[in-house]
């Protein structure tokens, strides 16, 4: 019995030095983990602070405010983990200089446009907005559900580059002149800020494409650095004040109908985030991409209105004779890069492809609609 009661007391005592020491366990690698290990902070607990450079003025309606909400909500969802500062055009880092800043890491993220980069890749045009290309219900189409974003995560991987899509205008407008185009001959000798693929069909039209940030603008065109201009739409335009420099207003937009904006980030930097903070990122991408995209369609006609109305812009249509030579001329220009660039090629075949079967669907779908819309 004395063996028996010996024998059950120590194994009370073992089993309750074994709870007590595991409680204590759980205990300390609980605040072991908390503390990140050897007493540094974890991954989880750790925050991080970007900078984000654009290619457009700070707080610029529409293309800069876009980068501002979308750090918004980075903070909020993130509860301050990630803190992402935007840093307009010219403030860090010039505006047709973000793609190097953020691919040799001097900051982390940028925000602007892919077409601006094609001097360095060619394909990049594709993820902004080829002539007579994609709208944007499309674009969107193509880079998430149509193997876009993949390729355009390939074409970027050699400059340690991570893009999402940032915003898109919608049709865009074909410009601002100071003459009429009722011929292809009218653009002859036009000296335009054009970027893109749009640029080199003006070049091939026999006019001069320039590529001037946003900011600059104004004065060029009011100086005589340039004879025309497009830039966004209504809503972009009335801001930055063209119509008090040019008289005609010109669509359709053929040269960007449907534009991706761009946000980018350095790899290193997109790797050395937590899942949910990557996660919050790719959802805060999404939004804000989308959120701009609902700001143009709401705010672009009720400017059209006030460009027309109370500062007698003359809005003209192109003529259809000059819009089946800039679709002429574009297919040769697409040509020619396809023909020198492996990844454009690749990049091209899967966009039209896209284009031609979404495009049947249209037929009954989205042109059928606005055209019973229209009868009365």
């Amino acid at each position: 019995m004395i063996k028996k009661w010996r024998v059950a007391a120590i194994t009370v005592l073992l089993i309750t030095a074994c709870g007590d020491n595991s409680v204590e366990g759980q205990q300390a690698l609980s605040q072991q983990e908390v503390a990140g290990g050897s007493g540094d902070t974890s991954l989880e607990q750790k925050q991080f602070k970007w900078k984000m450079v654009t290619t457009w003025p700070k707080n610029f309606p529409g293309l800069g405010t876009a980068a501002e909400h979308f750090s918004e909500q980075v903070e909020r969802m993130s509860k301050g983990r990630l803190i992402v500062k935007v840093f307009g055009a010219g403030q860090l880092v010039p505006a047709l200089e973000v793609f190097d800043a953020v691919s040799q890491g001097t900051v982390e993220m940028g925000h602007g446009a892919a077409y601006y980069w094609k001097g360095k890749v060619p394909s990049s045009v594709f993820f902004t907005s080829a002539p007579f290309g994609l709208n944007a219900q499309e674009m969107n189409g193509w880079l998430h559900y149509g193997g876009g974003l993949e390729l355009w995560r390939e074409a970027y991987a050699p400059f340690n580059l991570r893009p999402f899509a940032g915003g898109n205008t919608g049709v865009q407008m074909a410009g601002w002149f100071n003459r009429e185009i009722n011929s292809l001959d009218d653009i002859k000798g036009l000296k335009m800020r054009i970027p893109g693929l749009g640029g080199e069909v003006i070049i091939r039209a026999g006019g001069e494409s320039v590529t001037i940030p946003g900011g600059e603008l104004y004065t060029a065109l009011q100086t005589g650095v340039i004879d025309a201009t497009e830039w966004v739409g209504p809503y972009n335009d009335l801001a930055f004040g063209f119509h008090q420099i040019a008289k005609y207003y010109y669509y359709p937009g053929w040269q960007e109908t449907g534009p991706a904006l761009e946000l980018i980030i350095n790899q290193t930097a997109w790797d050395s985030l937590p899942d949910d903070l990557q996660a919050i990122v790719e959802a805060a991408a999404r939004a804000s991409n989308q959120d701009m995209l609902d700001e143009y369609t709401a705010r672009n006609n009720a400017a059209l209105v006030t460009l027309v109305e109370e500062h007698d812009v003359q809005l003209r249509v192109l003529p259809d004779d000059v819009l089946i030579e800039l679709h002429r001329l574009s297919d040769q220009v697409l040509a020619d890069l396809i023909a020198k660039d492996p990844m454009a090629k690749r990049v091209y075949a899967s966009q039209k492809a896209f284009q031609d079967q979404v495009s049947d669907y249209h037929k009954i779908s989205e042109e059928a609609y606005y055209r019973a819309r229209r009868l009365r």
